[in-house]
């Protein structure tokens, strides 16, 4: 496996999800949040609830 998930606590604002994801898909953490935000507020699929498992079952 080239790239494994992992939880950024580093670069974290509150769990690190958004810059796991960003090291994950090698892209910059900003578009991540700013993708996150868009999606929550617009509720594409329960975003907020989606954040939360995959902070708290990630490594």
């Amino acid at each position: 496996m080239k790239n494994k998930f992992r939880l950024d606590k580093q670069n974290a604002k509150l769990m690190g999800v958004c810059g796991g994801i960003a090291n994950w898909a090698e892209i910059d953490v900003n578009i991540i949040r700013i993708l996150w935000v868009l999606a929550a507020l617009f509720g594409v699929g329960s975003p907020i609830l989606i954040y939360l498992i995959i902070g708290l079952v990630a490594e």
